[in-house]
């Protein structure tokens, strides 16, 4: 496919210099995500993660023939999809951005994506949003993510589990998108291994006590309490209740669940307890790591690989297709994220961007080993923590 491509970006890019030298172009980025919210203790380094890629870009002046790129920053809320949607509105009518990294929670992302980005053509990579439903959403094309869909999540703490011998846990989720999601795609996964959940129920957050839930919970019993939540949110309260409790004394967290945050509620009261979030052991990823430092910015946390690799994503493929319109660089997306083609890690931006104003082609590996695939989502890698001496770390790669 690729390729095929070739010819017509060669013409694509002729144009695309040719504009952006005439008029000094400037490519606006949203970057919408849940600032405030159930998730506000992850996104600052994810928002930072995405502005380091734009920044490195800009500075490169390699970008369509030396395009400035600038965020333009909106809150999704995580939750709220009224909110959500009024937010990437402004973002694509007033500020008139050429494309969104965002949103993050799965909810929101989806109505953004049904009411905004549809309606007006704009691309969206979301480097958070993992509902399985997100992978048959009508898009048109224009819908991306380089988080791995709940799908594999699900294989991936069935996995976990059985190598520690459980098969008896209890489930609680939150009541929405991306918590249903989550909980069915693993509840699936976990039975089909042999293994029991003995309830799945789910929990509103913003409630001050949720020891009713807990004694649900508690009353149907399992080794481990998987808590398929938010960190800033119902799920650090559920896990508060079943400490002082009793209830539980182990617990899995998944991705939401997953940040410093998490540290600082509980400390060793979560010793023993483990997870996993998206990541990866390549090289790319240590490389990240430095440049988040050097840029002020623990690039350690969740998501936040993945937002500069989305943030990456839409500039490269504006390179590749010789323009900052949606409706031109939509199709090279796919064809950037992928091989054949030189591979291109973080602070590495410059070198793709010089490639493919060439014409060649490169393979973007990216912070989070990017491979896209089937409906424009990441193939999937997690790492596996354990909670030890009051903090958690990565003890393996899946």
């Amino acid at each position: 496919m690729k390729k095929l491509l070739l010819a017509t970006t060669a013409m694509t890019m002729m144009a695309g210099s040719a504009f952006a030298a005439g008029h000094a172009e400037e490519v606006k980025i949203g970057v919408i995500l849940g600032f405030t919210g159930p998730l506000e203790s992850i996104t600052p380094a994810m928002g930072a993660g995405a502005e380091l890629a734009m920044a490195e870009v800009t500075e490169s002046g390699a970008l369509l023939g030396g395009a400035t790129v600038t965020s333009v920053r909106a809150d999704s809320t995580c939750i709220d999809a009224g909110a959500a949607t009024s937010a990437a509105e402004r973002l694509v009518t007033a500020d008139k951005v050429n494309a969104i990294m965002g949103a993050d929670c799965s909810g929101v992302t989806g109505a953004i994506l049904a009411n905004v980005a549809l309606a007006n053509g704009v691309v969206m990579v979301s480097p958070s949003a993992t509902s399985p439903g997100l992978s048959t959403a009508e898009d048109n094309g224009l819908f991306f993510r380089t988080a791995p869909s709940d799908a594999r999540q699900g294989v991936i703490m069935t996995e976990i589990l059985a190598d520690r011998g459980v098969d008896n846990v209890a489930l609680t989720y939150t009541n929405n998108d991306y918590g249903k999601g989550l909980a069915d795609a693993f509840q699936a996964a976990f039975e089909a291994n042999g293994g029991t959940v003995t309830i799945s129920a789910a929990h509103e957050d913003g409630k001050a006590d949720y020891s009713a839930e807990v004694g649900a919970l508690a009353s149907a019993g399992g080794d481990v309490l998987v808590v398929a939540g938010y960190v800033d949110q119902g799920g650090s309260g559920i896990i508060r209740s079943a400490l002082d409790t009793g209830a539980f004394e182990t617990f899995y967290v998944p991705d939401g669940m997953v940040g410093a945050k998490l540290n600082e509620n509980f400390g060793a009261e979560m010793n023993g307890s483990f997870g996993a979030y998206p990541g990866t052991d390549n090289a790319g990823s240590g490389m990240f790591v430095e440049l988040a430092a050097a840029a002020g910015f623990d690039g350690t946390g969740a998501f936040a690989p993945e937002s500069y690799d989305a943030a990456a994503l839409i500039m490269l493929a504006m390179q590749a297709a010789g323009s900052s319109a949606s409706a031109d660089f939509k199709d090279h997306v796919m064809n950037v994220a992928n091989a054949p083609g030189e591979q291109i890690l973080p602070g590495e931006l410059a070198k793709g961007l010089e490639i493919l104003a060439a014409g060649g082609d490169i393979d973007y590996v990216g912070a989070s080993a990017v491979e896209l695939i089937g409906p424009g989502e990441s193939a999937g890698n997690y790492q596996e923590v354990e909670f030890a001496d009051g903090v958690y770390s990565t003890i393996g790669y899946r």
